[in-house]
């Protein structure tokens, strides 16, 4: 039984059918804008948070709404309508814990609407870094330590922080920008 005929068996069977729930939805890369407009036009909620950026181009500045999570779009169905949510054109794939969709609080949707909008209406520059903690293992992006491997040892300030190094059973620290740094998952 598909999960749609699951949820309309439900329905006429008289128990209700599972309430929709909020799930971060991964798109492609710059097709935020489309599947949020799909996941509407296919009779779902979505959210699609969004900041005033300056952009520049060839001749001048523009300010433009920029995905606040570059490659996500949020969006409110049941479970059961994953697999029609699944075809939309340019969703990659709904967020996923042990191999089920992870359902989001709708509060912890509402913060995020109060915080997209707080940044629209400020002129606070919002700096998107990844999320780092004491212990995690990263990796350098970029410079002369790129593909470097090391552990997070202190956060100094906002935007740096200290890596450990591992070589020849000797341990190195370096002050590295956060921006040069990705996360390394499984390590």
């Amino acid at each position: 039984m598909s999960p749609s005929s699951l949820a309309h068996a439900l329905e006429r069977s008289g128990e209700p059918a599972p309430e929709p729930s909020w799930y971060a939805c991964y798109t492609r890369s710059r097709h935020e804008k489309r599947v949020e407009a799909q996941l509407r036009r296919g009779g779902f909620d979505s959210f699609l948070p969004l900041v005033p950026r300056e952009t520049q181009w060839k001749d001048r500045k523009k300010v433009v709404a920029w995905p606040l999570f570059p490659s996500y779009v949020f969006g409110r169905f049941r479970e059961t309508e994953i697999h029609r949510v699944l075809g939309i054109p340019g969703l990659a794939t709904v967020v996923r814990s042990n191999g089920r969709p992870v359902a989001i609080h709708p509060d912890e949707i509402e913060n995020v609407r109060r915080f997209a909008d707080a940044l629209a209406n400020s002129k606070v520059e919002l700096v998107v870094r990844p999320f780092l903690a004491e212990g995690q293992w990263v990796r350098v992006k970029e410079g002369p330590f790129q593909g470097v491997k090391g552990v997070v040892v202190e956060q100094r300030s906002r935007r740096r922080v200290l890596i450990g190094l591992k070589a020849i059973g000797q341990g190195l620290e370096v002050d590295f920008d956060v921006a040069l740094l990705e996360p390394l998952k499984g390590k």
